[in-house]
């Protein structure tokens, strides 16, 4: 640390990514938008902002796979850029951005592989940084949104996904990649007051599932009402929903129509684009965004990386949204 004058301290620059007009973007180390590692920050330093692995799929009920996305997005992020135009805004010069690796986590036994995921992110969080996770199944919601809880009690979420997620069990499971909002809601952890679903299509097990969504608190963007209402007044709608509150987005890359993201394990017909995603993450600049998750990206039914590569800017993003706010 840095003496001033006045005998205090004051934080070195961050620690950008690899320059690659001295390093070409297919070389060397792979990590998020080549971004220094975790254990590469000064001693006593810490990631505001920190990309984190969560390689994880043995809670899917169709296509496996997720467990290699995290790998496979940070190959894909190579492209990034340090300046974000649509936001006006650098990142990585403005707060210490770091790719905080992966999760060890147990491949055999689901409720231990939540509680290690739930572990290393309480760590993150209470080493002050915050988190952008990529999945991963939708199941690692859950212990993220826990950790979520503890630092900021019940948080709003903004839930980007073809599906509801709020079903009850699989086969008398009920920790999946399709249970992890309902059980969030029964703990308490959610701020039923302002949750919502967006990009939501396709068909259900039964008119059911709605009533019983919407009994948690549920309100539902189609990605029909996205094409028929317009980017612009869907943004609207949801920073009226959710306000000032804590807010935490998990974003299923699923929601894009599988001609953006054919690469994942529950794909469905009719969804969003990547530019319609993108510009309403956008959109939520300035809102009280606390973390965020990107998951359910199977790279062995991708083509050319085109998952992958909206993955990567979806959560490019995120952590931009979330640089913002320590500026």
């Amino acid at each position: 640390m840095a003496s001033t004058e006045a005998g205090s301290t004051e934080r070195p620059a961050p620690i950008g990514p690899v320059d690659s007009s001295k390093t070409p973007r297919y070389a060397g180390f792979t990590t998020f938008a080549r971004l220094p590692r975790l254990d590469q920050l000064p001693d006593g330093e810490k990631a505001d902002v920190a990309v984190l692995g969560a390689p994880f799929d043995s809670g899917v009920s169709y296509r496996p796979g997720a467990r290699f996305a995290p790998s496979a997005v940070r190959e894909a992020s190579k492209l990034l850029r340090p300046y974000h135009p649509g936001l006006d805004f650098s990142p990585f010069q403005a707060v210490q951005v770091a790719d905080a690796g992966d999760i060890s986590i147990n491949p055999f036994h689901l409720e231990e592989a939540m509680s290690q995921i739930e572990a290393h992110a309480e760590e993150l969080v209470r080493a002050g940084s915050k988190l952008v996770t990529i999945g991963g199944d939708h199941t690692i919601a859950l212990p993220l949104l826990r950790t979520m809880a503890r630092a900021h009690g019940p948080v709003a979420l903004l839930h980007f996904d073809a599906h509801l997620d709020t079903w009850d069990t699989y086969f008398g499971a009920p920790y999946t990649h399709g249970t992890p909002f309902r059980r969030a809601f029964e703990e308490g952890i959610l701020d039923s007051s302002a949750v919502s679903h967006v990009g939501t299509r396709g068909p259900l097990y039964s008119k059911q599932d709605l009533t019983d969504d919407k009994r948690m608190g549920f309100g539902i963007v189609t990605s029909a009402d996205v094409m028929r209402q317009g980017v612009d007044a869907v943004t609207q709608a949801l920073r009226e929903r959710v306000g000032s509150r804590p807010l935490y987005v998990s974003i299923d890359i699923d929601v894009l129509d599988p001609a953006h993201a054919p690469g994942t394990g529950t794909p469905e017909a009719g969804g969003m684009t990547s530019r319609e995603l993108l510009e309403i993450l956008r959109g939520l600049s300035g809102m009280n965004l606390i973390g965020a998750d990107v998951v359910e990206v199977a790279p062995a039914y991708d083509h050319a990386e085109i998952t992958s590569v909206a993955a990567s800017h979806v959560t490019y993003d995120l952590v931009t949204l979330l640089a913002m706010q320590g500026r």
